[in-house]
């Protein structure tokens, strides 16, 4: 879990933004875990939103502005949301459970069908998974992060890339052959396995 060091709130939420831009570069595009990451990367079109969040309702005020904030922009100038949050639900099982309040919250805003939240965290485990095993690392991130996703835009890439069914073995297949070791090569600010 990230440790906040003694600095002040711009150079924290700079550290946690360039932190996360190492993962999405060197795991999530480096590895080609998710192929539709790289084009609104190059294209500047990712939206970096470090929360500073404590707690549930915070965050939950926070990710309501954000997807309203994604729905009301051009996808051309935001056409995704990382609404990292450091500070808040480092627990995975707690933050799992959140999950359905989010979803529960893209409903209430009548986002559903336009917006969805992914989820990515350190201790990102799937069911049936051992805690270590490395398929869970598809979905680690440094921190606890919540992506906001339009529909439209992923329908568009799962046209544009028509093997999308694909990609969760293909990336079970690639973090098998790069292993722990290689995983912790990447050198991406999260504790070592």
């Amino acid at each position: 879990m990230y440790q906040a060091p003694a600095q002040d709130d711009a150079s924290q939420d700079e550290t946690v933004v360039d932190t996360t831009q190492q993962w999405l570069e060197k795991a999530v595009i480096g590895l080609n875990l998710c192929p539709f990451a790289k084009a609104v990367h190059v294209k500047k079109q990712i939206r970096y939103v470090v929360s500073h969040a404590k707690n549930i309702d915070t965050l939950l005020e926070e990710l309501s502005a954000e997807l309203e904030t994604l729905a009301e922009a051009s996808p051309d100038a935001i056409d995704t949301t990382l609404l990292i949050h450091p500070w808040a639900l480092s627990d995975f099982l707690d933050y799992n459970d959140f999950l359905d309040i989010a979803d529960a919250v893209v409903e209430e805003l009548e986002l559903d069908g336009i917006l969805q939240v992914a989820s990515f965290h350190p201790d990102y485990q799937f069911e049936g998974t051992e805690a270590d095993d490395i398929e869970n690392f598809s979905n680690r991130s440094p921190f606890p992060t919540l992506h906001l996703l339009r529909e439209d835009s992923i329908e568009r890439a799962v046209e544009a890339f028509p093997d999308a069914g694909d990609i969760y073995e293909r990336n079970i297949e690639t973090l098998k052959k790069l292993g722990h070791d290689g995983w912790n090569a990447l050198d991406i600010g999260q504790k070592k396995h």
